[in-house]
């Protein structure tokens, strides 16, 4: 690969006796890497029942290393939102962003969704995620991702985060900026960013950069986290941003992030940045600082509003009792005959563009409830009422998969009519409405298997 001249200066200013090291690391391929949701399964559990040949990714608790040659985004545990592929070090901002049980989370540039579902994963169903991206086309790509995962407890939106630091001054606990960088971390991976970075390199982008930081600071608590990460090198989109918000906002200091071997120091006397470079890990290029707010929080008391459920119409009364599943942290919101859960402790603003607010139960029609995707992928095998039960080698899977209507006559237990949750090994996939063992199918069909 022919690098920009440029570029290779400014690496080996930057990594001087090391610099043929990561010239040589351009001869190796990238590494490909899928996440466990343990909001859905455990890593021992999803071990043990995974169907490809993985290891583990040592900095990352719940990350696997998988061969190129496995077809992953195509095996039904994938629709089962078990797991997520994503590029081993980009997994590690989530990871290292430290999330506490209720907290109120921001994921400011979220989409597509690998470092938000993570986040969520880590709340446990509790607090709230407002993951954000301002593309409403790559939105919507995050929002699947997330209800993909089984998360109820989020918010989706897209909007200028200037707008939102409006709304939301020193309201979140945790923020997450991923920020749009130039890329040179992903070079050795995606040639055609090289093109991209002669277009746009890394002054345009630490403008950016800039910008984003200072808004993300007027939207943390006193005593809150926020963790800064690009997939880029440059001092200037790295360690200079970080220099400027530290300017801008005395009341933020750096602090340090969990390590690892692999990890190193970040320059110009700012060591408690982290950078991961290829040719000391099995990764591509990343940078991170982790940074706290000084000051005691105003607001340590658990968030409450006064609000009240909604009156459900009886059709929505009726099928919720087939769940056995508590609706407890939060409260339900009927807009335009469609049924919402939203988040304990977070109101619905008008000012907003929301591509969800919280957990979307399912639509009204014609004196009849149809429930959602969303809600399907929330429920565990032993929390619905009627459940078609698949091995993940029957064939059945995958018609349902692609949207076909099945027969599950042979199925134990079977009801005679009605709503059915649709699992794999035990692993909900959606749901599909019965009659004289025939079941219609009723997955998403911005979701089927192509």
């Amino acid at each position: 690969m022919q690098l920009p001249a440029d570029y290779v200066k400014e690496m080996k200013e930057l990594l001087g006796e090391d610099f043929p090291k990561y010239e040589k690391s351009f001869e190796r391929d990238g590494s490909n890497g899928l996440r466990v949701n343990t909001s859905k399964i455990s890593v021992t559990e999803f071990e043990k029942i995974a169907p490809f040949t993985l290891k583990r990714i040592p900095w990352i608790d719940n990350g696997f290393f998988y061969e190129t040659n496995e077809n992953v985004t195509k095996h039904p545990y994938y629709f089962a939102g078990l797991y997520y592929i994503q590029e081993p070090s980009a997994m590690t901002p989530a990871n290292r962003l430290p999330i506490s049980q209720g907290d109120f989370v921001l994921d400011m540039c979220a989409a597509p969704g690998g470092k938000a579902t993570e986040l969520a994963s880590k709340l446990k169903g509790s607090g709230m995620l407002m993951a954000n991206d301002i593309s409403n086309s790559r939105a919507k790509a995050l929002l699947k991702n997330l209800e993909l995962f089984g998360h109820a407890n989020i918010c989706v939106t897209s909007e200028n985060p200037e707008k939102l630091a409006t709304i939301y001054p020193q309201y979140f606990e945790k923020i997450l900026i991923d920020a749009p960088c130039s890329g040179e971390g992903m070079f050795r991976r995606e040639p055609r960013m090289v093109n991209a970075w002669q277009e746009r390199g890394p002054e345009y982008y630490s403008e950016i950069q800039k910008e984003l930081v200072l808004i993300a600071a007027k939207m943390l608590k006193n005593n809150g986290e926020m963790l800064y990460s690009t997939c880029t090198f440059s001092k200037a989109e790295n360690e200079e941003v970080i220099k400027y918000l530290l300017e801008q906002e005395p009341s933020l200091e750096l602090i340090t992030v969990l390590p690892y071997e692999g990890f190193v120091k970040g320059v110009d006397g700012l060591e408690k940045c982290v950078r991961i470079f290829p040719h000391n890990m099995e990764g591509e290029g990343h940078f991170m600082a982790l940074l706290k707010k000084k000051g005691q929080s105003a607001s340590d008391a658990p968030r409450t509003i006064k609000a009240k459920d909604d009156v459900l119409p009886p059709e929505v009364q009726e099928f919720l009792k087939q769940i056995k599943k508590p609706f407890s942290k939060g409260y339900f919101r009927i807009l335009s005959d469609k049924v919402y859960f939203i988040p304990q402790g977070y109101e619905v603003n008008k000012k907003i563009r929301y591509l969800r607010s919280g957990l979307y139960i399912g639509e009204v029609k014609k004196k009849r409830f149809e429930p959602s995707q969303a809600l399907a992928m929330i429920l565990k095998m032993a929390e619905f009422k009627a459940v078609v039960n698949l091995a993940a080698s029957d064939i059945r899977v995958i018609k349902y998969l692609k949207g076909e209507t099945i027969d599950v006559s042979d199925s134990k237990d079977l009801s005679e009519k009605g709503w059915q949750l649709i699992c794999v090994d035990g692993y909900s996939l959606g749901f599909g409405k019965l009659q004289r063992g025939i079941l219609k199918n009723k997955y998403y069909q911005g979701w089927r298997m192509n």
